[in-house]
Protein backbone atom coordinates (compact mmCIF):
# COMPACT_ATOMS: atom_id res chain seq x y z
CA UNK A 1 0.00 0.00 0.00
CA UNK A 2 3.04 2.23 0.53
CA UNK A 3 4.16 1.68 -2.95
CA UNK A 4 7.42 0.58 -1.78
CA UNK A 5 9.56 -1.98 -4.40
CA UNK A 6 12.75 -3.83 -3.46
CA UNK A 7 16.19 -2.04 -4.00
CA UNK A 8 17.56 -2.84 -7.43
CA UNK A 9 21.68 -2.91 -6.37
CA UNK A 10 21.91 -3.66 -2.12
CA UNK A 11 24.32 -5.29 -0.62
CA UNK A 12 24.18 -6.64 3.06
CA UNK A 13 22.18 -3.04 3.61
CA UNK A 14 20.75 -0.46 1.05
CA UNK A 15 22.90 2.98 0.24
CA UNK A 16 22.24 5.82 2.35
CA UNK A 17 22.47 7.85 -0.34
CA UNK A 18 18.39 8.21 -0.13
CA UNK A 19 18.25 8.25 4.10
CA UNK A 20 20.40 10.92 3.87
CA UNK A 21 18.24 12.84 0.81
CA UNK A 22 15.13 12.38 3.03
CA UNK A 23 16.27 14.09 6.21
CA UNK A 24 18.26 16.86 4.20
CA UNK A 25 14.29 17.23 2.90
CA UNK A 26 13.41 17.13 6.56
CA UNK A 27 16.37 19.66 7.27
CA UNK A 28 14.92 21.96 4.97
CA UNK A 29 11.22 22.02 5.73
CA UNK A 30 12.75 22.85 9.45
CA UNK A 31 14.65 25.58 7.89
CA UNK A 32 11.94 27.25 5.83
CA UNK A 33 9.43 27.33 9.32
CA UNK A 34 12.65 28.66 11.00
CA UNK A 35 12.92 30.90 8.34
CA UNK A 36 8.97 32.61 8.98
CA UNK A 37 9.56 32.17 12.93
CA UNK A 38 12.56 34.36 13.06
CA UNK A 39 10.68 37.16 10.79
CA UNK A 40 7.48 37.00 13.98
CA UNK A 41 10.11 37.02 16.57
CA UNK A 42 11.72 40.17 14.96
CA UNK A 43 8.25 41.74 14.50
CA UNK A 44 6.92 41.26 17.78
CA UNK A 45 9.64 42.50 19.56
CA UNK A 46 8.42 45.87 22.20
CA UNK A 47 10.08 48.18 20.25
CA UNK A 48 8.13 46.91 16.58
CA UNK A 49 5.62 45.30 17.67
CA UNK A 50 3.79 44.75 14.60
CA UNK A 51 2.60 41.08 14.92
CA UNK A 52 2.53 38.98 17.73
CA UNK A 53 1.80 35.01 18.74
CA UNK A 54 -1.61 34.13 19.92
CA UNK A 55 -1.79 35.45 23.45
CA UNK A 56 -4.61 34.22 25.96
CA UNK A 57 -5.51 35.00 29.52
CA UNK A 58 -3.28 33.94 31.69
CA UNK A 59 -0.32 33.18 29.64
CA UNK A 60 2.96 34.63 30.50
CA UNK A 61 5.49 36.40 27.93
CA UNK A 62 8.32 36.91 30.05
CA UNK A 63 8.52 35.66 33.73
CA UNK A 64 10.89 38.41 34.86
CA UNK A 65 8.93 41.33 33.20
CA UNK A 66 5.41 41.19 33.09
CA UNK A 67 4.73 43.58 30.05
CA UNK A 68 6.56 41.44 27.60
CA UNK A 69 4.93 39.07 25.02
CA UNK A 70 7.61 37.29 24.20
CA UNK A 71 7.16 34.85 21.07
CA UNK A 72 8.08 31.45 22.95
CA UNK A 73 6.27 29.27 20.77
CA UNK A 74 8.53 30.95 16.82
CA UNK A 75 11.35 30.62 19.63
CA UNK A 76 10.86 26.51 20.28
CA UNK A 77 10.67 26.78 16.46
CA UNK A 78 13.90 28.22 15.79
CA UNK A 79 15.29 26.36 17.96
CA UNK A 80 13.95 22.72 16.95
CA UNK A 81 15.26 23.99 13.79
CA UNK A 82 18.04 22.97 15.01
CA UNK A 83 18.28 19.68 15.86
CA UNK A 84 16.58 18.91 12.58
CA UNK A 85 19.75 20.01 10.94
CA UNK A 86 21.51 17.75 12.95
CA UNK A 87 19.97 14.65 12.12
CA UNK A 88 20.69 15.54 8.36
CA UNK A 89 24.33 15.99 9.40
CA UNK A 90 24.18 12.33 11.00
CA UNK A 91 22.29 11.35 7.68
CA UNK A 92 25.24 12.59 5.56
CA UNK A 93 27.79 10.58 8.14
CA UNK A 94 25.76 7.13 7.56
CA UNK A 95 26.77 7.40 3.94
CA UNK A 96 30.69 5.66 3.54
CA UNK A 97 30.18 2.23 5.16
CA UNK A 98 32.96 0.24 5.32
CA UNK A 99 33.21 -2.08 2.27
CA UNK A 100 29.28 -1.16 1.64
CA UNK A 101 28.24 -3.81 4.68
CA UNK A 102 29.12 -1.98 8.35
CA UNK A 103 25.55 -1.84 10.18
CA UNK A 104 27.20 1.63 12.25
CA UNK A 105 24.65 3.91 10.51
CA UNK A 106 21.54 2.03 12.38
CA UNK A 107 22.37 2.98 16.11
CA UNK A 108 22.07 6.72 14.59
CA UNK A 109 19.31 6.36 12.38
CA UNK A 110 16.84 4.31 15.30
CA UNK A 111 17.76 8.34 16.71
CA UNK A 112 18.16 10.81 13.87
CA UNK A 113 15.14 9.77 11.62
CA UNK A 114 12.47 9.14 13.81
CA UNK A 115 13.33 11.97 16.07
CA UNK A 116 13.67 14.22 12.75
CA UNK A 117 10.08 13.32 11.68
CA UNK A 118 8.69 13.85 15.17
CA UNK A 119 10.57 17.31 15.62
CA UNK A 120 9.06 18.66 12.35
CA UNK A 121 5.81 17.09 12.87
CA UNK A 122 5.37 19.09 16.18
CA UNK A 123 7.01 22.51 13.95
CA UNK A 124 4.41 22.06 11.62
CA UNK A 125 1.89 21.46 14.40
CA UNK A 126 3.05 24.85 16.31
CA UNK A 127 3.70 27.18 13.24
CA UNK A 128 0.05 26.73 12.31
CA UNK A 129 -1.24 27.41 15.26
CA UNK A 130 0.69 30.89 15.52
CA UNK A 131 -0.42 31.23 11.79
CA UNK A 132 -4.40 30.75 12.71
CA UNK A 133 -3.91 33.11 15.54
CA UNK A 134 -1.41 35.73 14.66
CA UNK A 135 -2.14 39.12 15.96
CA UNK A 136 -1.22 41.44 13.32
CA UNK A 137 -1.05 45.75 14.22
CA UNK A 138 -1.59 47.63 10.22
CA UNK A 139 -1.21 50.89 12.60
CA UNK A 140 2.15 49.87 14.12
CA UNK A 141 3.21 49.15 10.66
CA UNK A 142 2.50 52.41 9.15
CA UNK A 143 3.91 54.66 12.12
CA UNK A 144 7.13 52.60 12.13
CA UNK A 145 7.22 53.29 8.26
CA UNK A 146 6.51 56.98 9.57
CA UNK A 147 9.21 57.01 11.67
CA UNK A 148 11.80 56.69 9.28
CA UNK A 149 10.51 60.39 7.48
CA UNK A 150 9.69 59.16 4.44
CA UNK A 151 13.11 57.21 3.84
CA UNK A 152 11.16 53.88 2.98
CA UNK A 153 10.50 56.08 -0.20
CA UNK A 154 14.42 56.42 -1.56
CA UNK A 155 14.76 53.76 -3.88
CA UNK A 156 11.50 54.35 -5.37
CA UNK A 157 12.44 57.69 -5.96
CA UNK A 158 16.16 56.71 -7.73
CA UNK A 159 14.35 54.19 -10.09
CA UNK A 160 11.97 56.84 -10.97
CA UNK A 161 14.68 59.15 -11.95
CA UNK A 162 16.31 57.12 -13.92
CA UNK A 163 13.47 55.79 -15.60
CA UNK A 164 13.31 59.59 -16.54
CA UNK A 165 16.62 59.81 -18.21
CA UNK A 166 18.89 60.53 -15.84
CA UNK A 167 22.43 59.02 -15.26
CA UNK A 168 22.02 56.29 -12.63
CA UNK A 169 25.07 58.07 -10.32
CA UNK A 170 23.76 61.62 -10.79
CA UNK A 171 20.15 60.22 -9.40
CA UNK A 172 21.54 58.25 -6.34
CA UNK A 173 23.74 61.53 -5.73
CA UNK A 174 20.29 63.54 -5.17
CA UNK A 175 18.65 61.03 -3.69
CA UNK A 176 21.11 60.61 -1.27
CA UNK A 177 22.13 64.08 0.00
CA UNK A 178 18.29 64.42 0.39
CA UNK A 179 18.14 61.68 2.44
CA UNK A 180 21.60 61.73 4.50
CA UNK A 181 19.59 65.58 5.73
CA UNK A 182 16.25 64.26 6.48
CA UNK A 183 18.40 61.05 8.64
CA UNK A 184 20.52 63.74 10.74
CA UNK A 185 17.99 66.44 11.38
CA UNK A 186 14.62 64.69 11.31
CA UNK A 187 12.83 66.13 8.40
CA UNK A 188 10.31 64.84 5.88
CA UNK A 189 11.82 63.40 3.16
CA UNK A 190 9.56 64.26 0.86
CA UNK A 191 9.46 67.74 1.66
CA UNK A 192 12.93 68.00 1.28
CA UNK A 193 12.67 66.18 -2.33
CA UNK A 194 9.36 68.81 -3.73
CA UNK A 195 11.92 71.66 -2.87
CA UNK A 196 14.37 70.69 -5.17
CA UNK A 197 13.51 71.37 -8.92
CA UNK A 198 16.00 69.20 -10.16
CA UNK A 199 13.78 65.96 -9.02
CA UNK A 200 10.20 67.13 -8.27
CA UNK A 201 10.26 68.71 -12.13
CA UNK A 202 11.12 65.14 -13.77
CA UNK A 203 8.84 62.47 -11.99
CA UNK A 204 5.51 62.51 -10.41
CA UNK A 205 6.50 62.48 -6.85
CA UNK A 206 2.85 61.74 -5.80
CA UNK A 207 3.18 58.22 -7.50
CA UNK A 208 6.73 57.81 -5.46
CA UNK A 209 5.48 58.62 -1.85
CA UNK A 210 2.47 56.08 -2.41
CA UNK A 211 2.21 53.83 0.50
CA UNK A 212 -0.09 51.55 -1.28
CA UNK A 213 1.79 51.48 -4.47
CA UNK A 214 4.63 49.31 -2.93
CA UNK A 215 2.10 46.39 -2.23
CA UNK A 216 0.61 46.65 -5.71
CA UNK A 217 1.93 43.27 -6.84
CA UNK A 218 1.09 41.55 -3.66
CA UNK A 219 -2.18 39.74 -5.27
CA UNK A 220 -0.33 38.79 -8.05
CA UNK A 221 2.74 36.99 -5.45
CA UNK A 222 -0.70 35.43 -3.72
CA UNK A 223 -2.01 33.67 -7.17
CA UNK A 224 1.86 32.52 -8.06
CA UNK A 225 1.76 30.83 -4.46
CA UNK A 226 -1.55 28.97 -4.65
CA UNK A 227 -1.06 28.10 -8.27
CA UNK A 228 2.88 26.46 -6.73
CA UNK A 229 0.78 24.82 -4.18
CA UNK A 230 -1.99 23.14 -6.53
CA UNK A 231 1.11 21.76 -8.44
CA UNK A 232 2.98 20.15 -5.95
CA UNK A 233 -0.19 18.53 -4.67
CA UNK A 234 -1.01 17.28 -7.92
CA UNK A 235 2.71 16.16 -8.92
CA UNK A 236 3.47 12.00 -7.85
CA UNK A 237 5.88 11.66 -4.82
CA UNK A 238 9.02 9.18 -6.14
CA UNK A 239 10.42 6.91 -3.14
Amino acid sequence: RLGLEPDLLSTQVIARDRHAALLAALALAATSLERFAVEIRHLARTEVREVEEPFGKGMKGSSAMPHKRNPKVAERICGLARIVRAAAFVGFENVPLWHERDISQSSAERVAIPDAFLALDYMLDRFCWIVDGLVVYPERMRRNLESSHGLVFSHQLLLALVESGMARDEAYRLVQAHAMRAWEEEQDFEELVRSDAAISARVDLASVFDLDSTVRHVDAVFERLRALTQRSKEEPVHA
